[in-house]
């Protein structure tokens, strides 16, 4: 636990650092559409301080199949320029887990549609020493409109 400054009053700082309940999100986030601010909706719902893991352009490709329209880069850009966003980081390239060890939320929150199950996430939050945080998932926003492919497949800009 922090210690009090040598004034023996409490920084503002220790205050924010034991009271803010932090939310972890994960995602592409290529093609910012109205379902990606319903899920940032519904995570904040959770606690206080939104995090948001913008995939690297290798991960996509690895776990979606294909390269993003958008470049890592502006993926990170556009989730930074999000009010309800309180900070954007791009994901880890390999080990998933001590990246979010780094920022220890207190709540993960999952899309309805991401591919890691709940016990998968467990398991390896539980491997980081992050036992004490919860695991969410969320539900969908318009599932027939809001889904990243279908967006990009209707869309008259795409």
């Amino acid at each position: 636990m922090a210690q009090p400054s040598a004034s023996c009053q409490w920084r503002f700082s220790d205050i924010i650092f034991f009271s803010v309940k932090k939310i972890m999100v994960f995602g592409a986030f290529d093609g910012l559409h109205p379902g990606h601010l319903d899920f940032f909706r519904q995570s904040k719902k959770h606690g206080d301080f939104l995090i948001v893991s913008v995939g690297t352009d290798k991960n996509v490709v690895k776990i979606k199949g294909k390269r993003p329209l958008f470049s890592q880069d502006e993926r990170l850009e556009l989730i930074k320029q999000c009010r309800i966003v309180n900070k954007a980081v791009l994901g880890e390239k390999t080990d998933f887990y001590q990246h979010i060890r780094k920022y220890a939320p207190d709540i993960i929150c999952l899309g309805y549609d991401q591919w890691a199950t709940e016990k998968e996430v467990r398991e390896g939050l539980d491997r980081v020493g992050l036992e004490k945080t919860k695991i969410v998932r969320l539900k969908p926003y318009k599932s027939k409109r809001a889904k990243s492919t279908i967006v990009k497949n209707k869309s008259v800009d795409w």
